[in-house]
């Protein structure tokens, strides 16, 4: 049977995350935004996150970045995880980020059911995917008001105090985790899952974004 891969590539033709244009086939990102963009090289990845060995970050969060990511979560656009995947992947690749089983703070229930899907997840499983570790859930949230809405980081901090507890622990025990979001701001998220992880028997976490603020 002929591949209907062509066919597909011709009615859906990959775009660009970042801008829209169209890709050449293979293609992640455009020339434009490949140079445009604002990516965090060196150790300007790198950002010190309490209860963490640390979080590294592909890009800043600002213009194109932002309203992608904004598209990303908001507007339907999972699809998008693939190619933010790939460039999370790689940048773990780069700076020899090492790790046992790969997880991501949980929406709760009631925005999963608004969203749709999982936007950490999708991450989490496309990194995966791509450098052949295990992806897993490990956390379970409460509903809270979304820390998008909160001013200052002390506000953002208490608003996450008891959200998460762990799930089947047993996974993790021991274990160097890899804890995946979309987007570092305070850092509270990336904190309060790793303290939840830690006390539960896991072993070091390390964290990565697509985006810091």
């Amino acid at each position: 049977m002929p591949s209907l891969e062509p066919l597909w590539d011709l009615l859906f033709p990959a775009k660009c995350p970042f801008c829209g244009a169209l890709l050449e086939k293979g293609a992640l990102l455009c020339p434009d935004c490949q140079s445009a963009l604002p990516w965090l090289t060196g150790e300007r990845a790198f950002r010190r996150v309490e209860l963490t060995e640390g979080c590294w970050s592909v890009l800043g969060y600002e213009g194109a970045v932002r309203k992608s990511i904004h598209g990303y979560k908001f507007s339907g656009k999972s699809g998008r995880s693939k190619p933010f995947g790939a460039l999370m992947s790689q940048c773990l690749v780069d700076h020899g980020v090492e790790f046992d089983l790969i997880t991501w703070p949980n929406l709760s229930q009631k925005r999963l059911r608004q969203r749709g899907y999982d936007q950490a997840e999708l991450l989490a499983r496309e990194i995966g995917t791509r450098l052949g570790k295990p992806a897993a859930r490990t956390l379970e949230k409460t509903e809270r008001p979304a820390q998008s809405g909160l001013e200052g980081p002390e506000a953002r901090k208490v608003n996450l105090l008891g959200a998460y507890t762990a799930v089947e622990p047993e996974r993790f025990q021991g274990k160097r985790l890899l804890l995946v979001d979309d987007i570092v701001t305070t850092g509270a998220t990336l904190t309060e899952c790793a303290g939840t992880l830690r006390a539960a028997g896991s072993g070091a976490v390390i964290c990565i974004t697509l985006a810091r603020t």
